[in-house]
């Protein structure tokens, strides 16, 4: 939290390829995730040509403004179904661009298991909404 927050479009060149990273919107944090390839996944979050399977924060925050929130695994409803829906189709580019103004924080760490800890603790400690670590 000490760092002075990036966006995603503002990503540092030293950035570190492992890690875990904190989306935040107005001193809010929302989101935290986990790469071994980081400013790749950062930016994906908020790039306009993401795909759904690209933008995964997108796609939630979509399924929350459409009123979509439930995943399910039959074809209604469906990540390719909802991507045939105009209306889903511009809640999501919406919700990319939110994200790509989003503050962004980060933090090298090359073990994977101290990873996944780490992203569970600050999901945690912060309270961030869209991390649900639900088994799908």
């Amino acid at each position: 939290m000490a760092m002075p927050p990036v966006t995603c479009a503002s990503l540092p060149k030293g950035m570190p390829r492992r890690g875990v990273y904190l989306l935040s919107e107005a001193e809010k944090s929302l989101y935290v995730g986990r790469s071994n390839r980081m400013p790749d996944r950062v930016r994906n979050h908020g790039r306009a040509a993401a795909t759904h399977r690209q933008a995964a924060f997108a796609f939630k925050l979509a399924r929350e403004a459409t009123g979509n929130a439930k995943a399910t695994y039959k074809s209604k409803g469906s990540r390719t179904d909802l991507m045939l829906d105009p209306a889903f189709v511009a809640a999501f580019a919406t919700a990319k661009a939110r994200i790509a103004g989003m503050q962004v924080r980060f933090v090298e760490e090359v073990n994977p298991v101290r990873q996944c800890l780490l992203e569970v603790y600050v999901a945690l400690a912060l309270g961030t909404p869209y991390n649900d670590f639900d088994n799908h």
